[in-house]
């Protein structure tokens, strides 16, 4: 029974550590079927305060005041079937003074109404699922940005108004095109299949994968006009596909390569939608091809039907959230898919080749150390020992003696690989080959760490050549798997995260993350490229992705897509995905070029020095730093604010030049002349004073 203040507290600390219903700055809200999982405290708590209630039927929500011993009921009468249903009436119980209070909200014009429906709810809920990807939705639109905004129901419609869009059940749809009866609409499927000039991406990536070689057979499921069927036989490569429309006479066969590409999202039967997955997966020797669209963004044309939308083009098309794609292939298939870019898996037959693929994914690029001392001995045999040299540069390794063809000639000459390489050691840096070893252990802790979050494999799951990798790198599968395990513990602590983006020699830092180019990841720290490795091994890095930004003090990573990156001095931020690591739910935001984007500074500090154009990036951030161009960074974040503080100095660019404006005041461009000499002396002289320290 409450009885006191210090009762409360106890309460409100209960409250804010449940996990259990939604939590907000002033209250815990809990749908009535999730009261049985509270704390126990909590369940006496409510159930003094609904015997003062005379708890009324059909209460949906339970709110728990965390400001004073009050407990609210309110009322949602239609909180299953409504996305966003209002708030018809509420009963307050003061447990202190015992007060009980009613008001009804049925006959207000502007009622409060819920959002994020699945957070009230306990997951095992009949519709928490459903709840969940229409959430998922409205964030990706942007409708839920502004939280404190759309509390009730005329700012909501008036924002649903402002993006075009209605409600149909769960399902978001566009407002023009609204229909009364989509289930008697005939579904064109044909009309979904594309003319391309070129592959189709997840079969380009399959390409530049390695999938193919010599002997590789190749058929396309759904292959529509049959655009990658015939590309990948002028290849060489034995090339067949079937399309219910287009080429329904072929006979279905079996090959390596087996691509289902963009089919099973515009089948709308969710039963063929799964025999089709199933059927693929019949003819699938080593591995399957899936993609699927991914949602973004509704488009423009599109009504509700099914568990999709029709565009209008009376196609239909399943708009699959990357995470609800994965976990869909899997369940069907019984498989562990591997993610490859947005909306694109492998899946293969073979677990041993999914795992060589998995760590072939984490191994970073390194170059066979240049010969320093070229002695005689080593100049006799350099065409021999060159195969050696290649061998531990790609293993951090010597081979065994099934692994080199050259290994019976090595030994023979030698006496065994040992001594062979100790030739090799003569001619070049040996620390250099030690650093060899130890980046590709550090690629391997990367993968071990990540494969922790789906099947990690079995020693004997792996191939030969990466079990010898173990044992020599780490001496042994539990060894390097108790290694990989504890970097990942590391990575859960945000201070370790926030230290290591702190001390990278790599990256652009800002206040509260690391900004990093993706052609640089393999130089970072191997905890960092873990970090990153947690967003791409489980959603995808998207192909177009060129910026990384690593978030310090929250778990999260956001993939930025800066079209023109080389080309343009100051790159407009096109679009962006983050990825929250806590729950794996994925925001995107598109930036219209017209409308005042963010802008990108300093390139030169995103890059390593290897890059081809660091030397140009680096001069010209010199150049705006002796400016005084990049002293006020709020106001030069975006274009406007980038454009107007180059009109105020009398600047412009020149490619990755600063320029005086030609039609600049000469008495303005003398003073901002002055300034610059100035801030030029006054860096010397710092520089001067840092070199005597």
């Amino acid at each position: 029974m409450f009885c006191s203040l210090d009762d409360f507290d106890a309460i409100a600390i209960t409250c804010q550590r449940s996990k259990v219903g939604k939590l907000l700055p002033d209250a815990l809200y809990v749908h009535v079927s999730a009261l049985p999982a509270l704390d126990s405290l909590l369940q006496d708590y409510e159930s003094e305060a609904r015997q003062m209630a005379s708890y009324p039927a059909g209460i949906t929500l339970v709110k728990f005041s965390l400001k004073k011993p009050s407990i609210s009921y309110l009322l949602y009468p239609d909180f299953d079937d409504n996305p966003h249903p209002a708030l018809q009436c509420s009963i307050q119980v003061n447990l202190q003074s015992r007060e009980v209070n009613h008001r009804d909200y049925g006959n207000t014009d502007n009622p409060f109404i819920l959002h994020r429906k699945e957070t009230f709810v306990a997951s095992n809920y009949p519709h928490y699922q459903q709840f969940a990807a229409l959430t998922r939705q409205e964030e990706a639109l942007g409708l839920l940005d502004n939280p404190r905004t759309i509390g009730t129901r005329l700012v909501w419609e008036e924002r649903l108004a402002q993006f075009k869009v209605a409600f149909q059940g769960h399902t978001l749809i566009h407002r023009s095109l609204l229909i009364s009866k989509s289930s008697q609409i005939k579904i064109d499927r044909h009309k979904a299949a594309i003319s391309r000039n070129d592959f189709s991406k997840p079969v380009r990536l399959a390409l530049e994968a390695g999938l193919f070689s010599i002997g590789t057979t190749f058929f396309d499921y759904g292959c529509g006009q049959g655009g990658d069927m015939e590309r990948i036989a002028k290849l060489g490569y034995d090339s067949l596909g079937w399309d219910p429309y287009y080429r329904p006479d072929t006979k279905l066969a079996e090959a390596d390569v087996v691509n289902l590409g963009y089919i099973i999202n515009v089948i709308e039967s969710q039963t063929e939608r799964r025999e089709a997955l199933i059927q693929a997966w019949a003819l699938t020797r080593k591995v399957l091809i899936v993609a699927a669209q991914v949602l973004i963004a509704q488009g423009n044309s599109q009504i509700a039907f099914g568990d999709g939308v029709i565009t209008s083009r009376n196609t239909f098309q399943k708009y699959y959230d990357q995470e609800e794609l994965k976990l869909y292939i899997d369940q069907v298939l019984g498989v562990d898919a591997v993610p490859i870019s947005l909306g694109i898996y492998f899946v293969f037959r073979d677990e041993a080749q999914a795992q060589s693929f998995r760590a072939s994914r984490f191994r970073s690029r390194v170059s066979v150390p240049k010969v320093q001392l070229a002695n005689k001995r080593f100049e006799d045999y350099r065409e021999l020992l060159t195969p050696l040299m290649a061998f531990f540069t790609e293993r951090g390794r010597l081979p065994t003696l099934e692994e080199l063809p050259e290994t019976e000639t090595l030994s023979a000459e030698f006496g065994n690989l040992r001594r062979a390489f100790q030739i090799v050691l003569q001619a070049t840096n040996p620390q250099e080959w030690d650093a060899i070893s130890d980046r590709r252990r550090q690629d391997l802790l990367v993968y071990l760490a990540l494969s922790h979050f789906g099947r990690r494999p079995k020693l004997r799951d792996l191939t030969p050549v990466v079990q010898n990798d173990i044992k020599s790198l780490f001496g042994g599968y539990q060894q390097a798997c108790a290694a990989a395990d504890l970097m990942l513990m590391t990575l859960g602590n945000l201070e370790v995260v926030e230290e290591r983006c702190k001390s990278s020699t790599i990256g652009k830092k800002l206040a509260n993350s690391l900004w990093v180019h993706v052609s640089a990841i393999e130089a970072l720290d191997p905890l960092l490229r873990l970090y990153e490795g947690c967003a791409s091994r489980t959603i995808g890095r998207p192909e177009e992705a060129n910026v990384i930004k690593f978030h310090c003090r929250k778990p999260k990573i956001t993939y930025l897509v800066y079209p023109d990156f080389d080309a343009d001095p100051h790159p407009a931020l096109y679009t962006s995905m983050q990825i929250d690591l806590r729950d794996l739910h994925v925001h995107y935001r598109d930036h219209d070029p017209n409308e005042n984007p963010p802008v990108l500074h300093q390139k030169d500090l995103l890059v390593t020095p290897e890059y081809p154009h660091y030397e140009k990036f680096a001069k010209l951030s010199r150049q705006e730093e002796d400016w005084g161009l990049l002293d006020n960074w709020k106001r030069i974040s975006d274009q406007q604010g980038w454009r107007s503080c180059l009109e105020e100095h009398c600047a412009e660019l020149k490619g990755h030049r600063v320029v005086w404006c030609k039609d600049a005041d000469p008495y303005r461009v003398k003073l901002l002349k002055s300034a610059q000499r100035q801030r030029s002396g006054r860096g010397a002289i710092k520089h001067r004073n840092s070199s005597r320290n």
